[in-house]
């Protein structure tokens, strides 16, 4: 374990015009006649209308600095290098919580819900809400390090439980994720929870649910309409999955030779996994905000390595439990709207993998819930929290 090192992020211009240059001299090809908005994958006029924006408009500069704006540090834990925002609020200690990201987001999905977690006063809400934020970039992810081999979700909840204890000095902590961040938050509520001793995790709240039960069977007419309708989501939306997960390097080898193609690898997915029953993809998110995070992945080389995490998921054993277990730490669960590609289950069938303490149903929002409705994420954390 090493002392936490202040950290800031400045990306060299000569890196800034590789990627520029890229997304320039990219070659467009002919699209099919009858494409229709996003029916074929990314849709070729909202790239395009990227592209022009990121040429004319964007500025990474200015995007660095506000990135810089909320404290960052590195520290070697395990021998791995790990990147985090550490904002001690109004809490000043007393409530850490530790939020995790997933694919393909980043530290940044929680920008706009940092100010009203950490600091709630000054954003209508009661200082005893207040939370000590320690928000890190996944293994391989961000500004983290690059492990030498895919390390998956379980290993990085031992090393966030080490994180909070041994290098922050935490005791204890409440832990939320989603996406990525909801599987590693729920090993940490199983491996490293208060309730057993094991850790100091005692308490999570997620918005996907990650674990399965095993057996994993359908118990009732509900859960066997809600598997068959995940599973045909899953073969509508999931080729990226087993992509990711059986031949990484054959994506990184493309992805890390295009901008464009990075980005259009990212973006097709939160069109696919926002709550856009009432707006478009580019009034949810500003092209900004889609730029700053497809740039984080760019300009560190992460997008590499961050696809070998779904690899490493079946190299620990995929997501399913032992026969009999759950994980007993008491589980919060938030159930946003436009979360169609992994459902939210019936409470029975969760159940038998968590131990449920909390389940609420959001009005809006979808898969990156705390960019795309930060207002609904904060209260509802806020509100677990208080009986946490």
């Amino acid at each position: 374990m090493t002392t936490p090192k202040p950290f800031a992020i400045r990306i060299p211009d000569e890196k800034l015009a590789a990627i520029r240059a890229r997304v320039e001299a990219y070659s467009w090809f002919p699209a099919p006649a009858n494409e229709q908005d996003f029916a074929y994958g990314m849709a070729t006029p909202v790239m395009q209308d990227i592209q022009r924006y990121w040429l004319e408009t964007y500025d990474w500069r200015a995007a660095e600095a506000e990135l810089n704006r909320w404290p960052q540090f590195t520290a070697e834990v395990d021998g791995q290098a790990i990147h985090f925002v550490h904002v001690v609020g109004e809490a000043k200690g007393r409530r850490p919580l530790l939020i995790t990201h997933g694919w393909p987001g980043s530290v940044y999905e929680f920008w706009q819900a940092i100010g009203p977690l950490a600091f709630p006063s000054e954003h209508g809400g009661c200082a005893e809400d207040a939370f000590d934020l320690v928000i890190p970039s996944l293994p391989g992810y961000g500004f983290s390090g690059k492990p030498a081999s895919p390390l998956g979700q379980r290993a990085t909840a031992a090393l966030w439980d080490k994180l909070m204890r041994d290098v922050l000095g935490y005791p204890a902590y409440l832990a939320q994720g989603g996406d990525w961040g909801s599987m590693v938050t729920s090993w940490l509520g199983k491996n490293h929870g208060t309730a057993d001793g094991k850790g100091g995790c005692r308490g999570i709240h997620l918005n996907m649910m990650a674990m399965r039960p095993t057996p994993a069977l359908p118990q009732t007419p509900e859960e066997t309409a809600w598997l068959q309708r995940s599973q045909m989501m899953m073969q509508m939306e999931g080729a990226y999955l087993m992509q990711q997960a059986t031949k990484p390097q054959t994506l990184a080898m493309a992805l890390m030779d295009s901008p464009m193609g990075t980005a259009a690898w990212i973006l097709e997915k939160f069109h696919g996994w926002s709550d856009l029953r009432e707006r478009g993809l580019l009034e949810v998110y500003t092209r900004d905000q889609m730029l700053t995070n497809v740039m984080i992945y760019l300009v560190n080389d992460a997008i590499a390595t961050s696809v070998w995490y779904y690899n490493a998921l079946f190299q620990e054993g995929g997501a399913s439990l032992p026969e009999g277990e759950r994980c007993e730490t008491p589980t919060a669960f938030a159930s946003y709207p436009g979360e169609e590609y992994i459902l939210a289950p019936p409470q029975s069938w969760a159940k038998r993998a968590y131990n449920i303490t909390r389940w609420t149903q959001l009005p809006r929002g979808g898969h990156f819930a705390a960019m795309e409705v930060p207002e609904i994420y904060v209260a509802d954390v806020r509100d677990w929290a208080r009986s946490a």
